[in-house]
């Protein structure tokens, strides 16, 4: 390579002509807009839960009421056995509503919203938050298994990127809103201020400073202070175990009981992770249509469901599962096996009713697998030491180990479930089972329950997100389009001769139809050795290729992982071997300290 000179940075997309400037508000302003935010994912919350409720009373009860505690087990269904087709009626009807107004809908709502952040630029359209609540709200009160903190996560992200591009805000204020929303609809629903904070810092925010935490926090302190207004001060649920105080420190084979389920809970997070992704694939892949595979899966989802009723007398895998996870709090189950079979039954639920179009989320379902195994494993350990076992407090640290193993959230699933149960006996156990949940699940797949979707689509999220705003900017947003394609056999003099006509700065050699390298001539004018030198003596190989929608963070962890200081951006969808036909644009240190530049000083 020749010289490294000072590259225009491409403009700014925003201020193309015809299209709104650009404005960045001053940190005021933007917690002003979140607090904005957080009462409208409160209030968002609570017309969800209503929604569920109403839906659930009239699909499984056969009333119409407003009411309907989630904690509590549901009496026999005035429908009887065509309670099976409940879920059948809600899965049509929900696959109407994303087919026809928003696609973004459809899922568990997270992955879409990661979506946003990392390759739409923080944009999510707000008629996905109408589409979301009302499918998801069917999905859940037919008896679809999934939860309903990737809707309402949804609903809070969509209206605070809606806001943040009617004000006209750049990228990474608009991101920060969307997170701020996104985690304020999580406190608010769980009443958990502090796990709706992490939420969004783990998860969403790329960026984690002050300029970007403080708004989160404002929504979601707002959204929990309305929530708790509206559902009352108590927890997600009920440990009458947590009001017993501990005398003294963890026996160690009870913290070894404990470390055992940690790792089950990896291995269980594997698997919820590969058989939700592999339905997730198999019923789109059926013949028929979208109508026809949500009949199917919805069809096996009621009969699981009302299978279980018929031997056991509850509905256990219908909707979100939160009275089971209590009844094992409340110390209602015993049996070790039984437990187990209501893990398996629940992976499959869950995995069915997402995989054939259903509408809601993961989290809930993760609670409840946890829940099963934890209790599994206390009743098993109880079986040999009754009096240091308790299958409660084991049920409680497997929630957060199918949690923090399944999302990949660490720190999120140790407070959340603190928040949600109160039980802080169980701290030290839960900080080891999830670290060794994540851990075992991090050996056994990578990837976690949210981003399998999207790298699966070819849109992989960074495995360490807490990076600056600027990584996550696609390539073709910052590439230099100031190249020419030359042979290898072009006399220098004709290559700068040609440059200069074309101002460009880059050359990508080529050989017999393929790249072969590149040449970039600097600020100060290059002369050529000698009449005959061609691009050959000059041009360098140590380059990447990278397709224009690859983010930043990406494109720069392939050239230090291959030790290399260029890229060749190509254009999205071409497979197979580089042509030069293909090169968009190139990326080159003037390049990526461009994007440093504005993202630090706009």
């Amino acid at each position: 390579m020749t010289d490294i000179s000072n590259a225009t940075a491409p403009a700014d997309p925003s201020n193309q002509e015809g299209e709104p400037r650009e404005r960045v508000v001053a940190m005021p302003a933007l917690c002003l807009i979140a607090f904005l935010i957080g009462l409208v994912a409160a209030a968002g919350a609570v017309v969800f839960r209503v929604m569920i409720s109403v839906i659930h009373n009239v699909f499984f009860l056969g009333t119409f009421a407003w009411s309907y505690d989630a904690n509590q087990y549901d009496p026999p269904s005035l429908w009887g056995p065509l309670v099976i087709l409940s879920p059948v009626v809600g899965g049509l009807i929900v696959v109407w509503l994303v087919k026809t107004f928003a696609p973004e809908a459809k899922g568990h709502g997270v992955p879409e919203v990661m979506y946003a952040v990392y390759h739409n630029s923080g944009n999510v359209r707000g008629v996905v938050a109408v589409v979301k609540s009302i499918a998801s709200a069917i999905s859940i009160g037919s008896g679809a298994s999934v939860g309903r903190e990737g809707p309402i996560i949804q609903i809070g992200a969509s209206f605070g990127s809606t806001m943040a591009r009617w004000l006209h805000l750049p990228r990474w204020q608009k991101i920060t809103l969307l997170s701020a929303g996104a985690g304020a609809g999580i406190a608010a629903t769980f009443n958990t201020p502090l796990g709706g904070v992490l939420f969004a810092v783990e998860l969403l925010l790329p960026e984690v400073s002050s300029r970007t935490f403080l708004p989160v926090v404002v929504a979601t302190a707002t959204a929990t202070y309305i929530g708790r207004i509206v559902f009352g001060l108590d927890p997600a649920f009920f440990v009458p175990l947590a009001a017993d105080p501990a005398r003294s420190a963890i026996q160690p084979e009870v913290l070894l009981g404990f470390a055992i389920l940690g790792i089950l809970g990896g291995v269980a997070s594997w698997a919820f992770i590969r058989f939700l992704a592999w339905a997730e694939d198999f019923f789109p892949s059926l013949p028929g249509n979208d109508y026809t595979s949500a009949i199917l899966g919805m069809l096996i989802v009621g009969l699981l469901s009302y299978g279980l009723f018929a031997f056991t007398g509850h509905y256990h895998t219908a909707g979100v599962g939160y009275a089971t996870i209590q009844d094992i709090l409340d110390g209602g189950m015993s049996s070790a096996l039984f437990m187990l079979l209501l893990l398996l039954a629940k992976i499959l639920a869950t995995s069915v009713s997402l995989g054939a179009g259903a509408s809601g989320g993961v989290f809930s379902p993760s609670l409840f697998i946890g829940a099963t195994l934890g209790g599994a494993v206390g009743a098993i350990g109880a079986y040999f030491a009754p009096d240091l076992f308790a299958v409660e407090e084991f049920a409680v640290v497997g929630m957060g180990a199918l949690v923090g193993g399944a999302t990949g959230a660490s720190m999120t699933a140790i407070v959340m479930i603190f928040e949600m149960t109160r039980d802080y006996n169980v701290i030290v156990p839960l900080v080891l089972a999830v670290g060794l949940a994540v851990g075992v699940r991090r050996y056994l797949i990578a990837v976690n329950i949210y981003t399998v979707k999207l790298r699966r689509r070819g849109k992989p999220i960074p495995m360490v997100r807490h990076t600056n705003m600027y990584l996550v900017q696609p390539a073709r947003e910052l590439m230099s389009k100031k190249f020419v394609i030359l042979p290898s056999d072009t006399r220098v003099v004709e290559a700068l001769e040609k440059i200069s006509s074309e101002e460009g700065t880059h050359v990508i050699v080529t050989e017999e139809q393929r790249i072969a390298g590149y040449v970039r001539f600097g600020a100060v004018p290059y002369r050529p050795a000698h009449d005959g030198q061609t691009l050959k003596s000059l041009m360098s190989a140590d380059y990447v290729v990278a397709p224009e929608n690859t983010i930043l963070n990406a494109v720069i962890s392939r050239m230090n992982k291959r030790n290399r200081s260029f890229a060749i951006v190509l254009r999205e969808g071409e497979g197979g071997v580089p042509r030069p036909e293909d090169v968009v644009g190139v990326i080159e240190a003037p390049e990526i300290a461009g994007a440093v530049v504005r993202n630090h000083y706009s």
